[in-house]
């Protein structure tokens, strides 16, 4: 497997989101330097490029820039982030007919831009792969996937703080979902492969996990997985369906000390997904 990193902030609605930029600095330190890559994030927030999408400018530089790194080789990457806005491209570019996503995250990220009170593409980034964007990234030369990501084949793994719009959604569009309590392997690897699908694309944002175990989050929200529990279930995805990619987002440590206390969770992430 390789690894590339992508210290984007741009995506997220926090006013502390340069911390991302640290969160995927600390995790780059760990990778294997022979195949880990990184992408150049832009130094200036961006801007909207006459849409209701927040800083796209940079977010959409960052996109086309991972897309070209991540077309280079047929080997699976892991994508290291940065804010989720960076599963964008990572999904669109190795998703496969056979290929479902399951994206592990405390917020389902499936608003449009008409939905969005933030404007902030990575409560959007789903949405868009599920073409909830299309106009908005049409107009600034963002051409249509090569293969279109549905809703039958999303599986969202631990959300548990949905906006009024995104459940909505959810609920008109049927999209499975394994809430984070008594959570276990089993029950979503079977609602993967009752999409039918025969690989999958993991999407692991850390707020996903219970803050009481997790410290280095922008955005805790209670009740959440246990980090045991995440690595249980990501090992059970790999032992029965191809991986075809990974992202892991939203590290976002106060400071130095903090990361380093988060690191031993983040690399047996790493691990169960690298194997």
């Amino acid at each position: 497997m390789r690894f590339v990193a992508v210290p984007q902030w741009q995506g997220s609605p926090s006013s502390r989101a340069m911390r991302l930029v640290d969160g995927a600095n600390a995790i780059l330190g760990d990778l294997p330097a022979k195949v880990t890559s990184v992408i150049e994030v832009p130094p200036g927030a961006g801007d909207g490029v006459g849409t209701s999408i927040h800083r796209l400018s940079a977010v959409s530089a960052v996109a086309r820039a991972l897309a070209d790194e991540l077309s280079r080789s047929d080997d699976p990457a892991l994508v290291v982030g940065g804010d989720c806005g960076i599963e964008f491209a990572a999904v669109r570019t190795v998703l496969r007919d056979d290929t479902a996503v399951v994206w592990f995250d405390a917020h389902p990220d499936v608003h449009s831009p008409e939905t969005s009170e933030s404007g902030a593409f990575s409560g959007m980034v789903l949405g868009a792969l599920l073409g909830r964007a299309d106009i908005e990234l049409a107009s600034i030369g963002i051409d249509p996937p090569r293969v279109q990501l549905s809703a039958d084949r999303v599986v969202l793994a631990g959300a548990r703080s949905f906006d009024e719009a995104e459940d909505s959604y959810v609920e008109a569009t049927g999209m499975r979902s394994v809430g984070a309590f008594d959570l276990v392997p089993e029950e979503v690897v079977e609602a993967v492969a009752a999409t039918g699908a025969t690989s999958v694309y993991i999407h692991v944002d850390l707020d996903v996990l219970d803050p009481a175990a997790f410290a280095g989050l922008l955005d805790p929200q209670p009740f959440g997985l246990e980090p045991a529990t995440l690595i249980a279930t990501i090992q059970a995805l790999r032992a029965r369906f191809d991986l075809v990619g990974a992202g892991i987002c939203s590290f976002a440590p106060a400071n130095d000390d903090a990361a380093a206390d988060d690191m031993s969770t983040i690399l047996r992430v790493i691990g169960a997904i690298a194997r």
